[in-house]
């Protein structure tokens, strides 16, 4: 009997020892399964991590070209503004200088068939044989009163006989025979002579045409 108990507590023994052995082994795989875990979460936290710091040069680089973007806008802004203001202060130069030119059309307009008189009136005087009293007056107040309307950028327009019809600068009230052939289609006779004032026409010649 007492070696069948002792044998019992023997294999109780052998028993005890395995079922310890099984549980440090279990406790080993659960420490290592912790540890490989832990490995686990160390890597998940340093990739987000790294792609948190990878993502934000990128905010950082869309905010700078952003601002990029926005100082491109400003600028072409300023561009097209600056061309607009340089084309209205040089159409506002022109037409100020073309004001300038034209301003004494109207007065030079009225002031025209006084002239025409004194031309017919000069022609008459030169035409007369004897001497005529007050000629030398008259001739002298017509060369001053042209000359301040010159100064003023009044120009006859002069030498039209004998050259081509110019519809830009002429009228033709009627054509004639021409005198000769080498006057047909160009200019025979000037009935009203023409002016300029600064290079604009402000009264057309009106002239007879060879035909």
């Amino acid at each position: 009997m007492q070696e069948v108990e002792s044998n019992h507590n023997e294999q109780d023994k052998q028993k005890q020892a395995h079922e310890s052995a099984a549980m440090d082994i279990d406790k080993d795989m659960e420490r290592e399964e912790g540890k490989e875990q832990e490995v686990q979460e160390n890597e998940t936290q340093q990739g987000e991590s790294a792609a948190s710091m990878e993502a934000a040069p990128e905010e950082e680089l869309s905010e700078v070209d952003k601002l990029k973007e926005e100082v491109g806008q400003a600028k072409d802004k300023y561009i097209r503004l600056y061309s607009e203001f340089e084309n209205f202060r040089r159409r506002t130069a022109k037409e100020k200088m073309e004001l300038t030119k034209t301003a004494n059309e109207d007065m030079m307009l009225a002031v025209l068939p006084v002239l025409d008189d004194f031309e017919r009136a000069k022609k008459a005087l030169e035409n007369k044989q004897e001497e005529t009293p007050g000629k030398e007056g008259f001739e002298l107040i017509h060369h001053k009163f042209f000359k301040i309307l010159e100064q003023k950028g009044l120009k006859p327009m002069e030498d039209l006989v004998g050259k081509e019809f110019n519809s830009e600068i002429q009228e033709a009230i009627t054509s004639i025979p021409a005198p000769e052939e080498s006057l047909k289609g160009k200019v025979v006779d000037v009935v009203e002579k023409g002016y300029f004032l600064n290079e604009k026409v402000i009264r057309f010649a009106k002239v007879i045409i060879g035909a």
